[in-house]
């Protein structure tokens, strides 16, 4: 096994961590961002109004997103293991 090949694969795991991870920040930071407006505009400083929204939008982000998480689990997963003969030798 070839550093190039070392570092190849754990560029593409970081790369599909990475956008898992986007997949489900993007929502949350930006419903966060809304309702902090919202708080600073109307002085109300209550930890659970931006709490749960947040989550909310996380859970349905993962209900409608989930199919599509596995999948690219999935697939590169299966790549790994496809590739492990190629690797070796």
């Amino acid at each position: 096994m070839t550093p190039e090949v070392v570092i190849t694969l754990g560029q593409r795991a970081l790369e599909i961590t990475l956008l898992l991870m986007l997949l489900l920040l993007i929502p949350a930071l930006t419903v966060g961002l809304i309702i902090s407006m919202f708080q600073a505009a109307t002085q109300i400083n209550e930890m659970t109004l931006s709490f749960i929204p947040k989550l909310l939008v996380t859970v349905a982000v993962l209900m409608f997103g989930g199919p599509y998480i596995i999948q690219l689990l999935m697939d590169y997963t299966l790549r790994l293991y496809q590739s492990i003969p190629g690797i070796i030798g």
